[in-house]
């Protein structure tokens, strides 16, 4: 969501304002971002929310062949059908303090302002990575836009504050680099691992009777923050 659309609305950061005045975009504006690739492999990452915004995210996890742990007091069926295939551990009930125990990195995804003000404040107090979708101010890392090919990914990130020009800038990168990557730059070569994670949903078959999909994030429209 654009920072400027919460302007003279309820605050929905750590400041808790009546009203939006919008000093966390200035904050933000002022930040430089130190841009790397996580290997998450393996690790335990935490996400609040399972509702449509919380699936894009868990996939995206899943891509990277994270061990996604999810907590909500409500879930979508997309959600409860990867609990179902063993592919995430799903709890169901509201995020409680204390959750983020023994996990590498949290993402809320939330209409709750006082859930994400919450999972943030404890993410920061354990010095632990967060994402607070839409919310760039309760966020210790942004996610950028992502385009994928083959084994090329291409991220393109702003201030995350999304302002007018920015998300314009963006999006002309973000087409120049799909059309880059699409023309051949990245199509497979021969170092490129021959076997590939079936990408469709609740296919079935390893020794364990786990789904062995892992869903790649989609290369439109994706979400930053």
């Amino acid at each position: 969501m654009p920072a400027q659309t919460y302007r003279g609305k309820p605050c929905v950061c750590q400041h808790r304002l009546e009203l939006c005045d919008q000093r966390c975009v200035a904050d933000m504006m002022a930040t430089t971002f130190y841009m790397a690739c996580l290997k998450l492999t393996g690790r335990r990452c935490l996400v609040v929310g399972a509702g449509a915004v919380g699936l894009e995210k868990i996939e995206g996890l899943l891509a990277c062949d994270a061990s996604v742990h999810v907590i909500a007091k409500e879930v979508d069926a997309p959600v409860q059908e990867l609990a179902d295939a063993g592919d995430i551990e799903l709890t169901v009930r509201p995020y409680r303090r204390g959750d983020l125990e023994g996990h590498f990195l949290a993402i809320a995804a939330t209409s709750d302002t006082d859930v994400n003000v919450a999972v943030f404040e404890e993410a920061e107090s354990r010095a632990m990575l967060c994402n607070v979708v839409d919310v760039p101010p309760l966020c210790s890392f942004i996610l950028p836009a992502i385009v994928r090919s083959g084994p090329i990914a291409i991220a393109i990130s702003g201030s995350a504050t999304r302002m007018n020009r920015e998300t314009v800038m963006i999006e002309i990168a973000k087409k120049r680099s799909e059309s880059l990557v699409h023309s051949g730059l990245g199509a497979p070569t021969r170092w490129w691992p021959e076997k590939r994670r079936p990408t469709i949903r609740g296919a079935r078959g390893d020794s364990n009777g786990r789904s062995p999909h892992r869903r790649r994030p989609r290369t439109s429209r994706s979400r930053r923050s």
